[in-house]
């Protein structure tokens, strides 16, 4: 998969250190913006303009104030990540078979990892 932009979204300064670091050795996007929540994550979306929209979001479900169902839903409400086509993957400690079920019933969520990212999840991304 190939992205202009990606935004990972985890509030583990360590887990998006290494994803940003697996992400960038992959060269599969041109930008990586970095959210240590999700209420963050939101702000930042509905500031930037459409083109600067992520076309890929990394998102970890247990996050204090908001987690990542949470911003599945208010980034429904968003009109440019429904004209961006924006593609959510859901990247978390959680194995739950009932989160992975929830998670996947979101139009905009193409995949659930279990972490840590690694680069076999990677290359399963569809194009």
């Amino acid at each position: 998969m190939k992205a202009n932009h990606i935004l990972l979204i985890d509030d583990n300064d360590i887990d998006n250190y290494i994803n940003n670091h697996i992400i960038s050795e992959h060269k599969i996007a041109e930008r990586i913006s970095i959210k240590n929540s999700a209420i963050d994550a939101l702000d930042y979306l509905q500031a930037i303009d459409d083109a600067a929209f992520p076309d890929l979001i990394f998102l970890d479900i247990s996050m204090p104030r908001m987690d990542g169902f949470g911003f599945l839903e208010a980034l429904a409400k968003l009109p440019n990540a429904r004209e961006k086509k924006c593609s959510v993957v859901m990247l978390t400690s959680s194995n739950s078979p009932e989160d992975r079920e929830r998670a996947m019933n979101y139009d905009v969520v193409i995949d659930y990892f279990v972490k840590p990212l690694d680069d076999a999840m990677l290359q399963s991304l569809p194009e």
